[in-house]
């Protein structure tokens, strides 16, 4: 269900953060671009784990910011084929199936939007 991903970004750090520390403002931004967002064959990001590598930082000309390439790891929401998972269903419709998982089941969203009915889809 969740699953560490190994990943490498380059990541753009403006000017106005350069006074900070170069992890915590890569790990903003690495936030920024990816959390809460679906990467396709991947899954749904939660949040960075960590930072494995920082390589060199470039400024180009024309731009004040820096770009450094990363390689880090991501905490991923990726459920695989026949996963079991146990909540409550909100609501299902001909776009996919709604509903609640986890110990306090209001506070984690899922969602099954594979176009198959509710009956096919517990098979």
């Amino acid at each position: 269900m969740f699953v560490l991903v190994e990943m490498v970004d380059t990541v753009r750090i403006p000017p106005w953060q350069f006074e900070r520390k170069l992890n915590d403002s890569i790990a903003e931004e690495l936030n920024k671009k990816l959390a809460n967002k679906v990467v396709y064959n991947v899954g749904l990001c939660i949040c960075l784990f960590d930072i494995t590598k920082l390589e060199d930082a470039y400024v180009f000309p024309g731009d004040g910011a820096s770009h450094t390439k990363v390689h880090f790891r991501y905490v991923v929401f990726h459920p695989f084929l026949d996963e079991i998972l146990i909540g409550k269903i909100k609501g299902c419709s001909p776009e996919g199936v709604h509903g609640n998982s986890g110990p306090d089941a209001s506070d984690k969203t899922w969602e099954h939007c594979g176009g198959r009915s509710l009956s096919r889809l517990l098979r």
